[in-house]
């Protein structure tokens, strides 16, 4: 997939002013420091388009962007940060927990951000688990695989594998990523590019059209 377009559409901390829409949307989702922001920059190929920060925690709203004029990266607020208010945190569970199981139709793929240089977090497994009990479609990104050295990258990941196969018979598809070397970057956009060609062959069996209401 070429990346011609790809625009800040609007924030939003209510659930309910949500654009109405049919465009696929893509969720990407993580631990407040797994590096979401630098991979979705890296992805549209915009050097500040998602706001990065040495202080975790940076994105506390749902952010949409409106990628080649038919498609949404939604930027979800990150999960397991612990130096905010408890109050915060409710918040923030909210707003993704609302998104995500809100039975939104046009949610054709979360993505999951794990960091790839330390052991299964408790934090991004009960997200899979909620994920997979809600049967939304779901997809693993490590991130940060430049980082560690090559046998503990391997090791992080087999172990992570292994973790899930405590509780699932197929694993999930699964991609390696740098924000900083640019790993990665096709496959996504590859996955991302196929699963749009299906919802769109979807559509037109049913006789829709897209639409889209901000």
């Amino acid at each position: 997939m070429e990346i011609k377009h790809a625009d800040f559409f609007c924030s939003y901390a209510d659930l309910k002013k949500l654009p109405e829409t049919n465009y696929p949307e893509f969720a990407f989702i993580g631990r407040s420091n797994v590096g979401k922001s630098s991979l979705i920059n890296m992805l549209l190929q915009r050097k500040n388009l998602a706001k990065t920060s040495s202080q975790p925690g940076k994105t506390r709203l749902i952010n949409y962007f409106l990628v080649n004029k038919n498609w949404f990266l939604v930027d979800l607020p990150g999960y397991g940060y612990a130096k905010v208010s408890k109050q915060e945190r409710q918040k923030f569970n909210k707003l993704i927990h609302g998104y995500l199981l809100g039975n939104r139709q046009n949610l054709l793929n979360t993505f999951v951000l794990v960091d790839s240089r330390i052991k299964p977090q408790n934090s991004d497994l009960e997200m899979i688990r909620t994920l997979g009990e809600n049967q939304i479609p779901f997809s693993i990104v490590f991130t940060k695989i430049d980082k560690p050295k090559k046998n503990e990258l391997n090791k992080n990941i087999e172990l992570f594998k292994k973790t899930l196969r405590q509780e699932w018979e197929e694993l999930p598809p699964m991609f390696l990523t740098s924000s900083e070397k640019k790993i990665g970057r096709k496959e996504i956009l590859t996955y991302i590019e196929d699963i749009i060609s299906q919802y769109k062959n979807f559509l037109s069996a049913n006789n829709e059209q897209f639409y889209l209401t901000k």
